[in-house]
Protein backbone atom coordinates (compact mmCIF):
# COMPACT_ATOMS: atom_id res chain seq x y z
CA UNK A 1 0.00 0.00 0.00
CA UNK A 2 0.88 3.60 -0.79
CA UNK A 3 -0.01 6.97 0.50
CA UNK A 4 0.58 10.11 -1.38
CA UNK A 5 -0.58 13.69 0.70
CA UNK A 6 -2.34 16.15 -1.48
CA UNK A 7 -1.22 19.19 0.59
CA UNK A 8 -2.99 22.33 0.70
CA UNK A 9 -3.30 24.27 3.75
CA UNK A 10 -5.87 23.55 6.47
CA UNK A 11 -7.39 20.80 3.91
CA UNK A 12 -4.59 18.63 2.91
CA UNK A 13 -5.68 14.46 2.80
CA UNK A 14 -4.44 11.22 1.65
CA UNK A 15 -4.60 9.58 -1.44
CA UNK A 16 -4.35 5.59 -0.60
CA UNK A 17 -3.39 3.23 -3.15
CA UNK A 18 -2.83 -0.24 -2.69
CA UNK A 19 -4.90 -3.51 -3.78
CA UNK A 20 -7.55 -5.68 -1.98
CA UNK A 21 -8.79 -3.29 0.55
CA UNK A 22 -11.93 -2.06 -0.06
CA UNK A 23 -12.76 -3.88 3.08
CA UNK A 24 -10.63 -2.29 5.63
CA UNK A 25 -12.15 1.66 5.10
CA UNK A 26 -12.91 2.19 8.38
CA UNK A 27 -9.21 2.14 9.08
CA UNK A 28 -8.03 3.75 6.06
CA UNK A 29 -10.15 6.69 6.78
CA UNK A 30 -10.77 6.31 10.69
CA UNK A 31 -13.38 9.52 10.82
CA UNK A 32 -16.35 7.76 9.30
CA UNK A 33 -16.59 6.04 12.58
CA UNK A 34 -19.96 6.45 14.45
CA UNK A 35 -20.68 8.89 11.42
CA UNK A 36 -24.10 8.72 9.45
CA UNK A 37 -22.98 7.73 5.55
CA UNK A 38 -24.34 7.89 2.45
CA UNK A 39 -22.50 5.86 -0.35
CA UNK A 40 -23.42 6.57 -3.72
CA UNK A 41 -23.15 4.85 -6.42
CA UNK A 42 -25.00 2.73 -9.51
CA UNK A 43 -26.12 -0.52 -9.74
CA UNK A 44 -23.04 -2.50 -11.88
CA UNK A 45 -20.37 -1.13 -8.98
CA UNK A 46 -22.97 -1.85 -5.84
CA UNK A 47 -23.50 -5.39 -7.13
CA UNK A 48 -19.41 -5.61 -7.02
CA UNK A 49 -18.28 -3.91 -4.42
CA UNK A 50 -20.90 -2.32 -1.47
CA UNK A 51 -20.80 -5.33 0.22
CA UNK A 52 -17.14 -4.44 0.65
CA UNK A 53 -17.02 -1.23 1.54
CA UNK A 54 -20.76 -1.24 3.93
CA UNK A 55 -18.70 -4.19 5.72
CA UNK A 56 -16.68 -1.36 7.38
CA UNK A 57 -19.88 0.59 8.45
CA UNK A 58 -21.33 0.80 11.45
CA UNK A 59 -24.27 -1.99 10.90
CA UNK A 60 -25.86 -0.87 13.98
CA UNK A 61 -26.57 2.84 12.20
CA UNK A 62 -30.35 2.77 10.69
CA UNK A 63 -29.92 6.28 8.92
CA UNK A 64 -26.60 4.59 6.36
CA UNK A 65 -28.43 4.93 3.03
CA UNK A 66 -27.11 3.96 -0.30
CA UNK A 67 -28.05 5.70 -3.71
CA UNK A 68 -27.79 3.72 -6.51
CA UNK A 69 -27.97 6.40 -10.12
CA UNK A 70 -28.21 5.05 -13.48
CA UNK A 71 -24.96 5.01 -15.72
CA UNK A 72 -23.34 7.53 -18.01
CA UNK A 73 -22.42 10.90 -18.49
CA UNK A 74 -26.03 11.79 -19.51
CA UNK A 75 -27.13 10.90 -15.79
CA UNK A 76 -24.30 14.04 -14.66
CA UNK A 77 -27.37 16.19 -14.03
CA UNK A 78 -29.22 18.41 -11.52
CA UNK A 79 -32.24 16.39 -11.33
CA UNK A 80 -29.95 13.50 -9.86
CA UNK A 81 -28.40 16.20 -7.53
CA UNK A 82 -32.01 17.19 -6.36
CA UNK A 83 -32.70 13.51 -6.10
CA UNK A 84 -29.95 12.67 -3.24
CA UNK A 85 -30.35 15.70 -1.55
CA UNK A 86 -33.79 14.83 -1.17
CA UNK A 87 -33.23 11.06 -0.18
CA UNK A 88 -30.92 12.88 2.66
CA UNK A 89 -33.30 15.44 3.66
CA UNK A 90 -35.68 12.89 4.26
CA UNK A 91 -33.05 10.57 6.69
CA UNK A 92 -32.72 14.10 8.24
CA UNK A 93 -28.89 13.82 7.89
CA UNK A 94 -26.81 16.36 9.63
CA UNK A 95 -23.68 18.57 8.62
CA UNK A 96 -21.84 15.46 10.06
CA UNK A 97 -22.59 13.34 7.60
CA UNK A 98 -19.60 11.48 4.99
CA UNK A 99 -20.54 10.37 1.95
CA UNK A 100 -18.62 7.78 -0.33
CA UNK A 101 -18.71 8.11 -4.01
CA UNK A 102 -18.39 4.51 -5.20
CA UNK A 103 -17.94 4.50 -8.68
CA UNK A 104 -16.18 6.15 -11.51
CA UNK A 105 -16.04 9.71 -12.72
CA UNK A 106 -19.56 10.03 -13.52
CA UNK A 107 -20.65 9.13 -9.71
CA UNK A 108 -17.38 11.10 -7.51
CA UNK A 109 -18.44 14.42 -9.66
CA UNK A 110 -22.00 14.09 -8.42
CA UNK A 111 -21.43 12.75 -5.44
CA UNK A 112 -18.38 15.93 -4.63
CA UNK A 113 -20.71 17.91 -5.99
CA UNK A 114 -23.57 17.34 -3.89
CA UNK A 115 -21.18 17.02 -0.63
CA UNK A 116 -20.32 20.70 -1.87
CA UNK A 117 -23.71 21.99 -1.10
CA UNK A 118 -25.67 20.17 1.06
CA UNK A 119 -26.41 22.20 4.25
CA UNK A 120 -23.39 24.01 3.01
CA UNK A 121 -20.98 21.47 2.80
CA UNK A 122 -19.82 18.13 4.69
CA UNK A 123 -17.02 15.20 4.41
CA UNK A 124 -17.07 13.02 1.33
CA UNK A 125 -14.66 10.35 0.80
CA UNK A 126 -13.69 9.19 -3.43
CA UNK A 127 -13.53 5.38 -3.79
CA UNK A 128 -12.72 5.46 -7.48
CA UNK A 129 -13.76 2.19 -9.15
CA UNK A 130 -12.57 3.36 -13.18
CA UNK A 131 -8.89 3.87 -14.22
CA UNK A 132 -9.70 7.49 -15.60
CA UNK A 133 -11.48 8.48 -12.05
CA UNK A 134 -8.64 7.10 -10.45
CA UNK A 135 -6.24 9.01 -12.11
CA UNK A 136 -7.77 12.19 -12.46
CA UNK A 137 -11.19 12.87 -11.57
CA UNK A 138 -11.25 11.56 -7.92
CA UNK A 139 -8.24 13.93 -7.47
CA UNK A 140 -8.06 17.71 -7.08
CA UNK A 141 -11.48 18.70 -6.12
CA UNK A 142 -13.45 19.63 -9.35
CA UNK A 143 -16.98 18.04 -8.47
CA UNK A 144 -20.17 18.83 -11.02
CA UNK A 145 -22.85 18.29 -13.45
CA UNK A 146 -23.40 19.03 -16.96
CA UNK A 147 -25.61 21.42 -18.44
CA UNK A 148 -27.47 21.15 -21.96
CA UNK A 149 -25.32 24.25 -23.45
CA UNK A 150 -21.75 22.63 -22.31
CA UNK A 151 -19.51 19.82 -19.95
CA UNK A 152 -19.14 20.96 -16.52
CA UNK A 153 -21.21 23.75 -16.42
CA UNK A 154 -22.70 23.43 -13.02
CA UNK A 155 -20.15 22.85 -10.39
CA UNK A 156 -17.51 23.49 -7.79
CA UNK A 157 -13.73 22.73 -5.89
CA UNK A 158 -14.77 21.04 -2.94
CA UNK A 159 -12.04 18.47 -1.80
CA UNK A 160 -12.48 15.05 -0.63
CA UNK A 161 -11.53 14.29 2.92
CA UNK A 162 -9.41 10.90 1.27
CA UNK A 163 -9.05 9.33 -1.95
CA UNK A 164 -9.28 5.42 -1.46
CA UNK A 165 -7.60 3.14 -4.61
CA UNK A 166 -8.30 -0.32 -4.83
CA UNK A 167 -6.59 -1.43 -7.89
CA UNK A 168 -8.33 -4.56 -8.08
CA UNK A 169 -11.75 -2.67 -8.98
CA UNK A 170 -9.88 -2.58 -12.45
CA UNK A 171 -10.20 -6.82 -12.79
CA UNK A 172 -14.02 -6.15 -13.35
CA UNK A 173 -13.56 -2.88 -15.80
CA UNK A 174 -14.28 -3.50 -20.01
CA UNK A 175 -11.47 -2.96 -22.04
CA UNK A 176 -12.95 0.28 -23.23
CA UNK A 177 -13.20 1.94 -19.90
CA UNK A 178 -9.96 0.70 -19.20
CA UNK A 179 -8.78 2.31 -22.07
CA UNK A 180 -10.44 5.93 -21.72
CA UNK A 181 -8.41 5.76 -18.92
CA UNK A 182 -4.93 5.46 -20.16
CA UNK A 183 -6.09 8.25 -22.29
CA UNK A 184 -6.10 10.28 -18.96
CA UNK A 185 -2.04 8.53 -18.07
CA UNK A 186 -0.39 9.15 -21.62
CA UNK A 187 -1.75 13.29 -20.56
CA UNK A 188 0.81 13.50 -17.56
CA UNK A 189 3.36 12.38 -19.63
CA UNK A 190 2.41 14.78 -22.51
CA UNK A 191 2.15 17.99 -20.71
CA UNK A 192 4.76 17.47 -17.57
CA UNK A 193 7.19 14.40 -17.81
CA UNK A 194 9.29 13.49 -21.14
CA UNK A 195 10.59 10.44 -18.48
CA UNK A 196 6.85 9.01 -17.82
CA UNK A 197 5.93 9.55 -21.11
CA UNK A 198 9.04 7.38 -22.42
CA UNK A 199 8.58 4.98 -19.37
CA UNK A 200 4.96 4.70 -20.71
CA UNK A 201 6.50 3.98 -24.39
CA UNK A 202 8.08 1.09 -23.01
CA UNK A 203 5.59 -0.61 -20.70
CA UNK A 204 1.63 0.17 -23.16
CA UNK A 205 1.31 -3.42 -23.46
CA UNK A 206 2.03 -4.63 -19.93
CA UNK A 207 -0.10 -1.96 -18.51
CA UNK A 208 -2.46 -2.73 -21.30
CA UNK A 209 -2.59 -6.59 -19.56
CA UNK A 210 -3.11 -4.88 -16.29
CA UNK A 211 0.46 -6.14 -14.52
CA UNK A 212 -0.56 -5.12 -10.81
CA UNK A 213 3.62 -3.93 -11.12
CA UNK A 214 3.42 -1.42 -14.13
CA UNK A 215 -0.71 -0.02 -13.24
CA UNK A 216 0.29 0.81 -9.50
CA UNK A 217 2.73 2.91 -10.58
CA UNK A 218 1.29 4.35 -13.85
CA UNK A 219 -1.60 5.13 -10.99
CA UNK A 220 0.76 6.65 -7.87
CA UNK A 221 2.84 8.76 -10.91
CA UNK A 222 -0.24 9.91 -12.37
CA UNK A 223 -1.64 10.47 -9.36
CA UNK A 224 1.61 12.51 -8.05
CA UNK A 225 1.92 14.91 -11.24
CA UNK A 226 -1.23 15.92 -10.60
CA UNK A 227 -0.94 16.44 -7.01
CA UNK A 228 1.80 18.70 -7.32
CA UNK A 229 -0.04 20.78 -9.99
CA UNK A 230 -3.40 21.19 -7.75
CA UNK A 231 -0.95 22.07 -4.53
CA UNK A 232 0.72 25.25 -6.64
CA UNK A 233 -2.99 26.16 -8.31
CA UNK A 234 -6.50 24.69 -6.30
CA UNK A 235 -8.40 26.65 -8.67
CA UNK A 236 -7.30 26.92 -11.79
CA UNK A 237 -6.37 30.02 -11.81
CA UNK A 238 -3.23 29.55 -13.41
CA UNK A 239 -0.37 26.52 -14.08
CA UNK A 240 -3.44 24.19 -13.33
CA UNK A 241 -5.37 24.70 -16.54
CA UNK A 242 -2.23 22.36 -18.28
CA UNK A 243 -4.48 19.11 -17.33
CA UNK A 244 -6.89 20.35 -19.71
CA UNK A 245 -4.55 19.43 -22.60
CA UNK A 246 -7.07 17.38 -24.82
CA UNK A 247 -9.57 18.74 -23.40
CA UNK A 248 -11.15 21.95 -25.43
CA UNK A 249 -11.31 19.67 -28.34
CA UNK A 250 -12.26 17.13 -26.36
CA UNK A 251 -15.27 18.38 -24.37
CA UNK A 252 -16.62 19.85 -27.73
CA UNK A 253 -16.85 15.85 -29.02
CA UNK A 254 -18.22 15.05 -26.46
CA UNK A 255 -20.82 17.69 -26.16
CA UNK A 256 -21.35 17.34 -30.43
CA UNK A 257 -21.75 13.28 -30.69
CA UNK A 258 -23.95 13.28 -28.06
CA UNK A 259 -22.58 12.49 -24.07
CA UNK A 260 -22.35 9.31 -23.45
CA UNK A 261 -21.61 8.22 -27.19
CA UNK A 262 -18.20 8.65 -27.00
CA UNK A 263 -15.88 7.97 -23.73
CA UNK A 264 -14.42 11.03 -22.25
CA UNK A 265 -11.18 9.12 -22.42
CA UNK A 266 -11.58 8.99 -26.31
CA UNK A 267 -12.78 12.33 -26.96
CA UNK A 268 -9.39 13.39 -24.81
CA UNK A 269 -7.63 11.06 -26.82
CA UNK A 270 -8.56 12.78 -30.69
CA UNK A 271 -8.35 15.96 -28.30
CA UNK A 272 -5.25 15.35 -27.54
CA UNK A 273 -3.81 14.58 -31.06
CA UNK A 274 -5.76 17.86 -32.05
CA UNK A 275 -4.53 20.13 -29.70
CA UNK A 276 -0.71 18.17 -30.84
CA UNK A 277 -1.13 18.80 -34.34
CA UNK A 278 -1.98 22.59 -33.60
CA UNK A 279 1.13 22.49 -31.79
CA UNK A 280 3.16 21.48 -34.56
CA UNK A 281 1.25 23.92 -36.85
CA UNK A 282 3.25 26.77 -34.34
CA UNK A 283 6.39 24.70 -34.61
CA UNK A 284 6.41 23.73 -31.30
CA UNK A 285 6.46 19.98 -31.97
CA UNK A 286 7.87 17.84 -34.55
CA UNK A 287 6.22 15.90 -36.56
CA UNK A 288 8.02 12.85 -34.90
CA UNK A 289 7.10 13.45 -31.97
CA UNK A 290 3.41 13.62 -33.11
CA UNK A 291 3.53 10.18 -34.46
CA UNK A 292 5.02 9.13 -30.69
CA UNK A 293 2.09 10.87 -29.37
CA UNK A 294 -0.76 9.36 -31.97
CA UNK A 295 1.57 5.63 -31.34
CA UNK A 296 0.63 5.60 -27.63
CA UNK A 297 -2.52 6.47 -27.68
CA UNK A 298 -2.85 3.57 -30.74
CA UNK A 299 -1.21 0.90 -28.15
CA UNK A 300 -3.38 1.69 -25.35
CA UNK A 301 -6.76 1.19 -28.23
CA UNK A 302 -7.46 4.71 -28.16
CA UNK A 303 -8.83 6.79 -31.29
CA UNK A 304 -6.46 9.23 -32.82
CA UNK A 305 -9.12 10.29 -35.71
CA UNK A 306 -12.27 13.15 -34.69
CA UNK A 307 -15.57 11.78 -35.25
CA UNK A 308 -17.13 13.71 -38.32
CA UNK A 309 -18.67 17.28 -36.89
CA UNK A 310 -20.09 20.03 -38.89
CA UNK A 311 -16.66 22.66 -38.27
CA UNK A 312 -18.93 25.88 -37.09
CA UNK A 313 -20.93 23.39 -34.74
CA UNK A 314 -17.31 22.28 -33.42
CA UNK A 315 -16.00 26.10 -32.90
CA UNK A 316 -19.52 26.84 -31.29
CA UNK A 317 -19.36 24.24 -28.91
CA UNK A 318 -15.26 25.32 -27.76
CA UNK A 319 -16.83 28.62 -27.42
CA UNK A 320 -18.42 27.83 -24.48
CA UNK A 321 -15.23 26.63 -22.96
CA UNK A 322 -14.29 27.26 -18.97
CA UNK A 323 -10.93 28.51 -19.61
CA UNK A 324 -11.62 30.66 -22.24
CA UNK A 325 -11.07 34.39 -21.96
CA UNK A 326 -11.53 37.63 -23.81
CA UNK A 327 -13.21 36.58 -26.88
CA UNK A 328 -10.53 33.87 -27.48
CA UNK A 329 -10.67 30.29 -27.38
CA UNK A 330 -7.84 28.56 -24.96
CA UNK A 331 -6.22 25.55 -25.77
CA UNK A 332 -3.26 23.62 -24.02
CA UNK A 333 -0.46 23.22 -26.33
CA UNK A 334 2.96 21.07 -26.34
CA UNK A 335 6.44 23.12 -26.38
CA UNK A 336 8.01 19.06 -27.30
CA UNK A 337 6.95 16.65 -25.06
CA UNK A 338 6.94 17.05 -21.40
CA UNK A 339 6.16 20.92 -21.86
CA UNK A 340 2.97 22.76 -21.99
CA UNK A 341 1.40 25.56 -21.66
CA UNK A 342 -2.05 27.55 -23.00
CA UNK A 343 -2.59 29.58 -25.53
CA UNK A 344 -5.44 31.55 -26.86
CA UNK A 345 -6.77 31.37 -30.44
CA UNK A 346 -9.95 33.25 -32.22
CA UNK A 347 -12.20 31.46 -33.40
CA UNK A 348 -11.37 31.86 -36.94
CA UNK A 349 -8.24 30.68 -36.53
CA UNK A 350 -9.57 27.28 -35.05
CA UNK A 351 -11.87 27.02 -37.54
CA UNK A 352 -9.06 27.75 -40.48
CA UNK A 353 -6.96 24.89 -38.39
CA UNK A 354 -9.54 22.42 -38.52
CA UNK A 355 -10.53 23.02 -42.32
CA UNK A 356 -7.08 21.37 -42.66
CA UNK A 357 -5.97 19.30 -40.01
Amino acid sequence: MHELVLGLAGRSYPITIGYDFLGSLNKVCPFITGKNVVVISNSTVSDLYLSLVTSSLDKTNSNNLVINLPEGEQEKKLSNVELIVSKMLEKNLDRSTVIIALGGGVIGDIAGFVASVYQRGIDFIQVPTTLLSQVDSSVGGKTGVNHFLGKNMIGSFYQPKAVVIDIKTLNTLNEREFSAGAAEIIKYGCIRDIRFFEWLEENSMSIMSKSLEHLAYAIRKSCEIKSSIVEQDERESGIRAILNFGHTFGHAIESGVGYGNWLHGEAVSSGMVLASRLSQKLDLLKEDEVIRIENLLESMNLPIDSPKLDISTFVNLMKKDKKNKNNRINYILLDGIGNSFVKGFIPEEISEFLAHV
